[in-house]
C-alpha cells in the first residue's frame, strides 16, 4: 500500500513470505512504479502499487523522477496508458480504482523492467469508460480473478502534485523451496533483476545538469550462491551514493566461501536487516567465530538461521573450545533475536551454554540433527525460552528413549503458546506418541503437526486423530507411511528404511480413506492429513 512521507511516495509491493493457501490460489500481479528512467514491471502475487497522483491524471513531470529522463521508451499497452494516465477527475475521485492488464500486456518478469517516458500521458488514449472512474459510481471496480490477469491498486492523493517516491518496498517477492510458481520470477532471478537494475543506474549517471536525484531506497529480500556472488556485491557497491539505494531486509546466502560471506554483511545497512540465513556453507566452529562478529553488528536482527554449517560443539581441541566460547560471546550481543536455527549443529550437553547467552527469549527454535541429550531438553523446558516458543522443531533428535521424558516436560512448558511443532525422524513409535498424547493435546493452539519418518501403525494414527479433536486450531498434520503398509520391515525400523522402503499403494490407499472417514465423523474435514512431507514447507518464523 501506498502512503505519503515527508514529501515523497512509498510503494509498498507485498507477497511471497508467510504466504498461505489462499494466496497460492491467487493469479500473479503487476507492480508498476516509476523507479528513475524505468517503471519497474514484476509479476507477483496479491502485490499492490499506490501510484502518485500525477500519474492518475496528469502528465508525469520529469522532476519527479529520482534519474535522467530516458531519450526514448517504448510506449505501454494502450490498456496500461489508460490505467495510468485516465483523466483526473475521474481517478481521482476513487481511492479504489483498479486498472486491469492482461497477462499478454506486460512484460516477460525476468526481463525486469519496461521504459516510462514522463511524456507518455500526451499520447495515452482518454478511458472515461474506464470501471471505477465515474465520479457518480458507488459500485466499486471490476477486479478479474481468472489467472492471467493482474491488478494494481490507484490510490489518488491530496497532497501537492510534486511528489518523488522515495521508498520502494520489494520485499516479500521471493519463491522459495518446491512451491516455484511458473508465473513468477524465481528467488535467484528476482535478486539478480533488482541488482543489475541497481548497476545500470549507477552506470548510466546523469548527463543532465540540475538538481540531483531524489534517492529511492530499494527494501528488498537478496539470495546469493556462487553464482551470483559478483554482481550482487556489485550491486551494494554501486547502490552508495546511487539514486536507488538497496537496503536489505533478509539476506539468504547459499554455499558461499566464508570471505565472500564476509564481505557481503560488510556492505549491508546495519538498521534494514532483520534475517541472516546460511545454508551448506560448510563453515564450522572456526567459520562461525569468524562470521558472527560481522552478523552480530546488525541489533535489528530477529532471525538467525545456520543450516548445515557443520558446527561441533564437541570438538576436543582447544582451538575447537576457543571458537565456540568466542562464538557464544559474540550470541549474547544479539538484543532482538527472537528466532534461532542450529540445524546439524552438534550441541550434545551444551544447548544451556548456548541459550544463557541470549538476552531475550527465543520464540522459535530449530534444532534438527543436533544430537541433544536429556539434559538438553531439560535444561530448554526450564528455560525462559520455553514459555514463548511458537515454534519448535527437534527433527532428527531420537526421542524414544530417555529423551521421551524431558521432551514431556518441554511440550507441557511450552503448551500454551506453540503453534508450529516438527517432530521427523524422532523414532517416535506407537508406544512413546500414545504416553506423550495426554501433553500433547494441551498444546490448545498447535496448528501444525510434523511426523512424517516416524515408526508410527495405522492403529496409532486413528488414536491421535480420535485426541486431536480438543486441538481447535489444527490444520495440518503431516504424517508417516503406517508401518502396516510395509513388507518385511524390520524392528525397530531405521529412518532411512522408513524414507526409502517401498509400500503397498493398495494398503496406503486404504488408509487415507480410513482416515478420511474419521476426520468426517469427528468434524475435521478441513484438517488436512498428508504424507506429502516437500509439498507442505515449514511455516516462517515471521508469518506465525
Amino acid at each position: 500500500m501506498g502512503r505519503p512521507m515527508g514529501g515523497g511516495y512509498v510503494i509498498a509491493v507485498r507477497g511471497g513470505a508467510g504466504r498461505g493457501a489462499a494466496d497460492r490460489e491467487a493469479g500473479p500481479v503487476a507492480v508498476v512504479a516509476a523507479v528513475g528512467p524505468v517503471a519497474s514491471c514484476l509479476a507477483r502475487r496479491h502485490a499492490h502499487a499506490c501510484v502518485p497522483e500525477h500519474a492518475a491524471g496528469a502528465p508525469v513531470s520529469a522532476s519527479c523522477l529520482p534519474g535522467p529522463t530516458p531519450a526514448a521508451s517504448r510506449a505501454l499497452p494502450p490498456a496500461v496508458q489508460g490505467g495510468l494516465h485516465g483523466q483526473e477527475d475521474c481517478c481521482a475521485s476513487r481511492a479504489g480504482a483498479h486498472m486491469a492488464l492482461p497477462a499478454a500486456q506486460l512484460p516477460a518478469a525476468a526481463a525486469g523492467m519496461c521504459s516510462l517516458q514522463p511524456g507518455l500521458a500526451a499520447r495515452a488514449p482518454q478511458h472515461r469508460e474506464h470501471a471505477g472512474c465515474d465520479p457518480g459510481a458507488d459500485s466499486p471496480a471490476p477486479h478479474p480473478r481468472d489467472r492471467g490477469w493482474h491488478t494494481a491498486s490507484l490510490q489518488p492523493t491530496r497532497a501537492p502534485r510534486k511528489h518523488a517516491l522515495r521508498v520502494l518496498d520489494m520485499t516479500g517477492l521471493l519463491d522459495d523451496g518446491v512451491e516455484q510458481d511458473p508465473g513468477t520470477m524465481s528467488m535467484w532471478d528476482c535478486t539478480a533483476a533488482v541488482a543489475r537494475t541497481c548497476i545500470a543506474q549507477q552506470q548510466g549517471g546523469t548527463a543532465d545538469p540540475g538538481p540531483a536525484p531524489i534517492p529511492v531506497e530499494v527494501r528488498v529480500d537478496l539470495r546469493v550462491n556462487r553464482a551470483s556472488y559478483s554482481f550482487l556485491r556489485e550491486a551494494l557497491r554501486s547502490s552508495v551514493g546511487s539514486p536507488l539505494r538497496l537496503c536489505c531486509r533478509d539476506l539468504r546466502a547459499e554455499d558461499l566461501p566464508m570471505r565472500n560471506t564476509v564481505a557481503l554483511l560488510q556492505l549491508l545497512d546495519a538498521g534494514c536487516l532483520r534475517r541472516v540465513d546460511l545454508r551448506f556453507n560448510n563453515l564450522g566452529l572456526r567459520g562461525l567465530s569468524v562470521i558472527i562478529p560481522h552478523v552480530a553488528r546488525f541489533q535489528h536482527l530477529a532471525s538467525l538461521r545456520l543450516h548445515y554449517v557443520h558446527g561441533d560443539s564437541r570438538q576436543p581441541s582447544v582451538d575447537g573450545e576457543d571458537n565456540f566460547r568466542y562464538f557464544l560471546a559474540q550470541m549474547g550481543r544479539f538484543t532482538c533475536l527472537r528466532e534461532l536455527s542450529m540445524g546439524s549443529s552438534l550441541l550434545s550437553g551444551r544447548l544451556d551454554q548456548l541459550l544463557s547467552t541470549l538476552q531475550s527469549p527465543l520464540e522459535s527454535l530449530e534444532l534438527a540433527f543436533c544430537a541433544l541429550l536429556p539434559e538438553d531438553l531439560r535444561f530448554l523446558a526450564r528455560s525462559p525460552h520455553a514459555v514463548h516458543l511458537k515454534k519448535l522443531d527437534l527433527s532428527g533428535n531420537d526421542l524414544s528413549g530417555s529423551q521421551l521424558e524431558p521432551f514431556q516436560g518441554l511440550l507441557q512448558a511450552a503448551a500454551a503458546t506453540l503453534l508450529h511443532l516438527e517432530l521427523t525422524e524422532c523414532q517416535l513409535a506407537d508406544t512413546q506418541l500414545l504416553a506423550t498424547l495426554p501433553v500433547l493435546t494441551r498444546c490448545t493452539s498447535l496448528r501444525y503437526l510434523g511426523l512424517y519418518g516416524n515408526p508410527l501403525s495405522m492403529a496409532g494414527l486413528k488414536e491421535l486423530l480420535r485426541d486431536s479433536v480438543v486441538q481447535a486450531e489444527l490444520r495440518t498434520v503431516v504424517h508417516p507411511f503406517p508401518v502396516d503398509c510395509y513388507e518385511g520391515l524390520p524392528w525397530p525400523p531405521p529412518a532411512s528404511v522408513l524414507l526409502e522402503a517401498s509400500i503397498n499403494e493398495e494398503k496406503f490407499a486404504r488408509v487415507e480413506a480410513e482416515l478420511h472417514q474419521l476426520l468426517l465423523a469427528s468434524g475435521r474435514a478441513h484438517v488436512l492429513w498428508t504424507t506429502d512431507i516437500y509439498g507442505r514447507l515449514a511455516a516462517d518464523y515471521f508469518s506465525l
